[in-house]
């Protein structure tokens, strides 16, 4: 198992060099850089020696390859150079925008588990007992909170996060006054409007997802000799269904923690919360090379971390998946 982590990480680096001279040479292709921006949002006239003497003091004169080899030699010793525009260090400007997003994340999760699991099983449940129903109200009964647990969940899929984030300003913040129309710091009641836009588009879709896998366990042989030997339902459920649909559920909760923890930049910018994911978004409107790099190293380490320990989670709960390694 040792040696399966050490070899995931070591696919990083090349992984990491791919993307990150992507999006060095995407940029460029913009067609300006961080001093035209610079100059260009403070509306003042500068002659183009002024210019181009920022531009070399900042190294945007060299030729492309010298700039990213540049910062590559810099990033491989534990230097990612300063921000274009603040003229700060760019890992500690970093790290200091990681605990909003952390909280944000966290927050998003623990509610969509709340909402989505318990929901997804229910509509299952509801729909597999109908032909069990002993008469037909019963019948109706379970059909019908199928049916709109199933309907809020297409509702909640067709929204849009940005609709869902307006929609919760107008009703929260602006007519019932109960939380802050924007974020004044990362403290749990300015995290709760943000929290509920992305655990409601998430929730919705999970619910769906969890519903559909417990449907198909539930229709299983192992389900159908349970019931025949007398396990109650509820026993069968919660002991066997359940845990069996684990390994859908760890992989959608591991896919929403990557995309998370690279910082939700609609969401974040909407309520000025101040993560990671309005860091890029600030970066890339200014053109801050170092600041929009660190970002696309955090994202790649993110997401090959996250896909290891969904790896190493899965060789927990499903001891027939061997990822092509042994335990040592």
């Amino acid at each position: 198992m040792r040696k399966y982590i050490l070899q995931r990480f070591l696919q990083l680096i090349p992984v990491l060099i791919g993307i990150t001279f992507l999006s060095f040479a995407m940029m460029r292709l913009a067609g300006s850089d961080a001093v035209e921006e610079l100059y260009a949002n403070a509306g003042a006239a500068v002659s183009q020696d002024v210019i181009d003497a920022a531009k070399a003091e900042l190294g945007l004169d060299k030729p492309f390859l010298v700039q990213y080899f540049s910062w590559l030699g810099g990033m491989l010793t534990g230097d990612m150079g300063v921000s274009f525009i603040s003229g700060r260090d760019v890992f500690q400007t970093f790290v200091r925008k990681l605990p909003a997003t952390l909280l944000l994340t966290a927050l998003s999760i623990a509610l969509t588990i709340v909402i989505s699991i318990p929901l997804g099983v229910l509509a299952a449940y509801s729909y597999n007992r109908c032909g069990e129903a002993k008469n037909g109200w019963e019948r109706i009964s379970l059909a019908l909170i199928d049916y709109v647990l199933r309907f809020f969940s297409f509702i909640g899929n067709s929204l849009p996060n940005f609709f869902v984030a307006l929609l919760l300003m107008e009703l929260l913040a602006i007519h019932w006054k109960l939380l802050p129309v924007i974020s004044n710091g990362t403290t749990i009641r300015s995290a709760l409007m943000p929290t509920l836009t992305l655990a409601i588009a998430m929730s919705a879709k999970y619910m769906r997802q969890v519903r559909a896998t417990i449907l198909e366990e539930l229709n299983k042989d192992y389900v159908t000799g349970a019931k025949a030997r007398g396990v109650r339902n509820n026993v069968i459920l919660w002991k066997s269904v359940i845990k069996s649909s684990m390994l859908t559920i760890v992989t959608l909760l591991a896919l929403s923690i990557g995309s998370l923890l690279g910082g939700t930049a609609i969401i974040e910018s909407i309520f000025m919360w101040d993560g990671v994911g309005k860091l890029a978004v600030d970066a890339i409107t200014m053109r801050d090379y170092p600041l929009i790099q660190a970002y696309v190293v955090w994202m790649a380490i993110i997401y090959v971390v996250v896909n290891l320990i969904t790896d190493l989670l899965y060789h927990a709960l499903d001891p027939r998946i061997r990822l092509g390694v042994s335990a040592e």
